[in-house]
C-alpha cells in the first residue's frame, strides 16, 4: 500500500515526487514510457518565464512568479542547467506598444520584480542584432533558460535516491476507488494507494475520467522549433519574444541552456496527443516570423527541428485541486508557463495533501543534492578519440562527451537504456552531425555496460526502430535554400 501515487513522470510529476520525498511517505511514481521526460517536458522552449504574461488572479500568474524565484536554488542542488538571461518583448508599432504597457501592468499586479519598459535605442544596445525597427520593449531581468528534460531527469533521480518508487513502462489502464484507497491497474499489476495525484499531461483528462471526474478536457496543441549550431548564438543575449497572440507567446528567438540558437514555436491544435511530427510549411512560417525579431541567422547552420504537444485545458488555467473523489488530486492543463511553475506547483500540491489529512513528517535522511552528469570542460581539458582513459576518451566530438559521462548516465538511479535516453542525459548526438559519428559508439558502450547484444540496444522507446512512427524532424534542406 502506497501513501501517494503520482501518475506521470514529466517535470510536474517529478517535481511533486521530489518534494514529497522530503517526508516520511511511501510514494509511487508511474510513467507509461520507458523514461521520464518523454512528453511535453522534453520538447518545449525551456524558458523560465518572468510572470508578466499571465492574467492576474489565475493560478498561472501566481505559480509562475513563485516558481521563477525557486530556480537558482533548485539548480544549485540538482545541477540540471539554468541561466538567468533576462527577456525582451519587442514592439514594432503603436498597437504593440499598448500591449507592452498591458503586460507591464500585469507584471506589477503579479508581483514580478526587475521589469521596465525600455526604448528602441536601449534595446539595440542590449541586443545589437535585433530588427532596427524596434520601437520599445518590456525588459524582465528575472527570465532565463533551463534544460527541461535534464531538469526532469534530475528531479526524478533525486526523488528515487530519497525513496520514491519509480515504475517506468507502467501505463495506467484503470483506477477503482475502494474504501480508504484507490486500486490502480498499471503495467500489468494492481497498485494500492491512499491518495492519487494525476499529473498525466496530455492524458490527464482521460485519467480523471477513470474516477468519474470528467469536468474538463485536454486540447492538445503542437508547437514546432528549429535548433541551430552554437556558432549562431552570438545573435541574442536574452530571450526575445514578440507580442503574444491569443494562441500563446508567439515566435521567440533564444539560446538554449547549452548555447544553441533556437526559434519557435507555433501553436496548432491537433487531434493526436502523440503528434510530434513537424511540417515544412510551418517551419517556413516560423523562420519568416522569427526574422521580424532577428534577421541574421544562417539557415545553413540549422541542425534539426522538433515538436512537442502542450496539454492545454478547456478551463484555460492550471487545474490543481482535490476532486469530489476524495483523495484524487488533479494537476492538469499544465501548459505554459508549466515548466517555470513546476516547483511551485509541487508546493501547492503539498498544501492540498496536508489539508486533505496527509501527515507530513520530515524525512531526516532527505538529501537535496544530485551531482551533474555533464562535466564542464575547461580550456586545459585534453580529450582524445582514442584515449584509453574513460575521463578523456571522447565519444561525441560535437559536444565533447566522454565515455565516463555515458557510463555515469547508465548507472544513475533512473534507468537509461536507449540511445535517446543517453542523448538527453549527456548531449551525445545533439551536435551538428546529430549522432552520425557517435551513435554507434554510444550503442557499443550501452551494450557493454548493460551486458546486452548491440542489436538489442534501443534507439528510443519500446519496440522502436531507427525511424519513429511519426517523424519528429523533417528534412530542412528546402528551408535552408
Amino acid at each position: 500500500m502506497f501513501d501517494i501515487t503520482i501518475i506521470g513522470a514529466g517535470v510536474v510529476g517529478c517535481a511533486i515526487a521530489r518534494e514529497l520525498s522530503k517526508y516520511k511517505l511511501k510514494i509511487c511514481l508511474l510513467e507509461k514510457d520507458d523514461d521520464v521526460s518523454c512528453g511535453a517536458s522534453k520538447a518545449n522552449s525551456g524558458i523560465v518565464h518572468g510572470g508578466y504574461d499571465d492574467e492576474p488572479g489565475t493560478l498561472k500568474a501566481e505559480l509562475c512568479v513563485k516558481g521563477n524565484r525557486m530556480y537558482e536554488r533548485l539548480n544549485n542542488e540538482l545541477n540540471f542547467g539554468y541561466r538567468q538571461t533576462g527577456s525582451l518583448v519587442l514592439a514594432f508599432n503603436d498597437d504593440e506598444k499598448k500591449h507592452i504597457e498591458r503586460l507591464y501592468d500585469n507584471g506589477i499586479k503579479n508581483g514580478v520584480n526587475g521589469m521596465e519598459i525600455i526604448d528602441g535605442k536601449m534595446v539595440l544596445e542590449m541586443e545589437p542584432y535585433v530588427n532596427k525597427d524596434v520601437k520599445l520593449a518590456l525588459y524582465c531581468k528575472n527570465a532565463g533558460v533551463c534544460s527541461p528534460y535534464e531538469m526532469t531527469i534530475a528531479l526524478a533521480e533525486n526523488a528515487v535516491s530519497n525513496g520514491v518508487d519509480l515504475k517506468l513502462e507502467h501505463e495506467v489502464t484503470s483506477i477503482v476507488k475502494k474504501r480508504g484507497f484507490f486500486e490502480i491497474t498499471s503495467g500489468g499489476e494492481k497498485i494500492k494507494s491512499r491518495y492519487v495525484i494525476n499529473a498525466a499531461g496530455a492524458y490527464s483528462d482521460k485519467i480523471s475520467n477513470m474516477v468519474g471526474q470528467n469536468y474538463f478536457t485536454i486540447i492538445p496543441r503542437n508547437g514546432e522549433y528549429i535548433i541551430f549550431n552554437k556558432d549562431q548564438s552570438y545573435l541574442v543575449n536574452s530571450v526575445l519574444f514578440q507580442v503574444p497572440t491569443e494562441k500563446g507567446k508567439g515566435i521567440l528567438v533564444t539560446t538554449t541552456c547549452h548555447g544553441n540558437l533556437m526559434i519557435g514555436p507555433n501553436a496548432q491544435e491537433v487531434s493526436d496527443r502523440e503528434d510530434v511530427s513537424t511540417n515544412e510549411e510551418i517551419l517556413k512560417y516560423i523562420v519568416e516570423t522569427a526574422k521580424k525579431s532577428v534577421n541574421g541567422f544562417d539557415m545553413k547552420k540549422a541542425i534539426t527541428s522538433f515538436a512537442g504537444v502542450r496539454p492545454t485545458s478547456s478551463r484555460k488555467d492550471f487545474i490543481i485541486e482535490e476532486t469530489e473523489a476524495k483523495g484524487f488530486i488533479n494537476v492538469a492543463g499544465i501548459d505554459s508557463p508549466g515548466l517555470t511553475s513546476s516547483p511551485a506547483i509541487a508546493l501547492k500540491v503539498l498544501d492540498i495533501l496536508s489539508f486533505a489529512g496527509v501527515k507530513l513528517k520530515k524525512n531526516d535522511k532527505f538529501n537535496p543534492y544530485r551531482k551533474p552528469i555533464i562535466v564542464k570542460k575547461d580550456k586545459n581539458f585534453k580529450g582524445d578519440l582514442n584515449s584509453e582513459d574513460p575521463k578523456t576518451h571522447i565519444i561525441c566530438r560535437c559536444e565533447n562527451v566522454t565515455e565516463a559521462e555515458i557510463i555515469d548516465a547508465l548507472n544513475r538511479p533512473v534507468k537509461a537504456d536507449s540511445i535517446d535516453a543517453i542523448k538527453r542525459r549527456t548531449r551525445a548526438g545533439q551536435g551538428m552531425c546529430q549522432g552520425t559519428f557517435c551513435g554507434k559508439r554510444v550503442r557499443k558502450i550501452i551494450s557493454r555496460e548493460l551486458k546486452i547484444p548491440e542489436d538489442k540496444v534501443k534507439k528510443r522507446g519500446p519496440g522502436s526502430s531507427i525511424l519513429p512512427k511519426r517523424a519528429s524532424r523533417v528534412d530542412i534542406m528546402n528551408i535552408k535554400k
